[in-house]
C-alpha cells in the first residue's frame, strides 16, 4: 500500500479526536472505579483529588497505529514495537490501578525495552542503532514517568518532540510521530492548564517509550537527525537525570516517589503550574525553532556541539531553578 497526499494530515486529525474523545471515556471510567490520585503523598503536587489512568487512550491509539504500520509496510519491526509498547502501557495500566513494586516495573521496562532493539533488526537498523534504542528506551519511559508531575508537562513535552520529528522525518516514522502529536494534542485539553484527568502511569511511560523508538526511527534515517532530535528532549532529561543524581548523592531512597524535580519545586514557588509549563515548553519550543531552521544544514560534526552547548545551558537553568523561596500551594 502507499500513502496519499492526504494521509498524513489524517493520521493527525484523527488521532487528536479519537485521543479527545478516548481521554473523556478514560475519565469516566477513572471516576466510577475510583482512580484517584489523592494531594499529599510525595510526589503529588496538586490540592485537589483528581481521576488517574487518561493516558489510556493515547497508549491504546498509538498501539493500533503501530498495528496499522505493520500491515501498511509488511515490517515485522512495528508488531515488535507494539508488543513492546503493550508491555510499558500495561503495566503501567496494573499500577495506575493497584501500585507495583519498583522492581516489577523495571523489569517490564527492561524487557520492553529489549523488544523494540529486536524490533529494529526487523526496520534493518545497525546494531550500534538497536543497542542505543535499548538505552534510550529504558531511560525515557522513566523519564516521562518522573517528569509527569504537574499539570500538561508531560504532554506538552510529548508533543513539541512529536511535532519536530513529523517535520524531519518521512514514510512510516513521519505517520508515527504525527499519531504522537495527534494523541497528545486531545490529551491536553483536559489536563491543561486545570487537570481534570491525568494520564498515569499507562501515558507517561508509552509517551517516553515511543519517542526513544521515534528518535531511534529518525538516526536510521540519518544520524543527523537523531542529534537534532535530541535538542527539545533536553529538558527533561537534564531536569529527571540530574535530580536523580542528586538525591543518589545525598543519599536519599532515590527509587522512591518524591517531588524533588526542578519544574516541581518552581511550582511550589509560584503556587501555580501553569507558568512553569508554559516555560518548559518555550525552551522546547527554541529547541524545535532552532533545529528546524538554524541546525537543519548544519554539517555533522557540528552538531554534538550545538547539543552540549544546548545540554550545559539546560544544566545552569536546572540549577537556577532550584534558588529557595518560600513557598505557595500550587493549584
Amino acid at each position: 500500500m502507499t500513502y496519499g497526499d492526504e494521509s498524513p494530515w489524517l493520521w493527525l486529525a484523527g488521532a487528536a479526536l479519537a485521543s479527545g474523545f478516548g481521554t473523556g471515556l478514560a475519565r469516566r471510567y477513572a471516576l466510577h472505579r475510583q482512580l484517584l490520585d489523592v494531594p499529599g503523598d510525595a510526589r503529588r503536587n496538586h490540592q485537589t483529588v483528581t481521576p488517574r489512568g487518561g493516558g489510556i487512550a493515547m497508549a491504546l491509539l498509538m498501539w493500533l497505529a503501530c498495528l496499522a504500520l505493520a500491515f501498511i509496510s509488511g515490517q515485522w519491526g512495528w508488531a515488535l514495537l507494539a508488543a513492546g509498547l503493550a508491555g510499558v502501557a500495561g503495566i503501567g495500566w496494573w499500577d495506575d490501578h493497584r501500585p507495583l513494586s519498583a522492581r516489577l516495573r523495571f523489569a517490564v521496562h527492561l524487557a520492553s525495552a529489549g523488544v523494540l532493539a529486536l524490533a529494529g533488526m526487523g526496520f534493518d537498523w545497525p546494531l550500534w542503532l538497536c543497542m542505543c534504542s535499548f538505552v534510550a528506551a529504558l531511560a525515557l519511559t522513566n523519564i516521562w514517568n518522573f517528569i509527569d508531575g504537574i499539570n500538561g508537562i508531560a504532554a506538552s513535552q510529548a508533543l513539541l518532540v512529536a511535532l519536530l520529528a513529523a517535520g524531519l522525518m518521512g514514510g512510516a516514522g513521519q505517520l508515527l510521530a504525527l499519531a504522537l502529536l495527534g494523541v497528545t494534542a486531545g490529551f491536553l485539553p483536559w489536563n491543561f492548564p486545570r487537570a481534570r484527568i491525568f494520564m498515569g502511569d499507562v501515558g507517561s511511560g508509552a509517551l517516553g517509550y515511543l519517542l526513544a523508538a521515534i528518535w531511534a526511527m529518525a538516526a536510521a534515517d540519518g544520524l543527523r537527525l537523531g542529534w537534532l532530535l535530541a535538542l527539545p528532549l533536553a529538558a527533561c532529561i537534564i531536569d529527571s537525570t540530574l535530580t536523580l543524581l542528586l538525591r543518589m548523592w545525598r543519599g536519599e531512597k532515590w527509587w522512591q516517589a518524591h517531588s524533588a524535580h526542578s519544574y516541581q519545586i518552581w511550582a511550589r514557588k509560584l503556587g501555580r503550574h501553569a507558568p512553569v509549563t508554559l516555560a518548559y515548553a518555550l525552551w522546547s519550543l527554541l529547541a524545535v525553532i532552532l533545529a528546524a531552521v538554524f541546525l537543519r544544514g548544519a554539517s555533522l560534526a557540528f552538531l554534538p556541539l550545538a547539543c552540549i552547548l544546548w545540554f550545559t545551558a539546560g544544566c545552569v537553568c536546572w540549577l537556577r531553578l532550584r534558588k529557595p523561596i518560600p513557598n505557595r500551594n500550587p493549584t
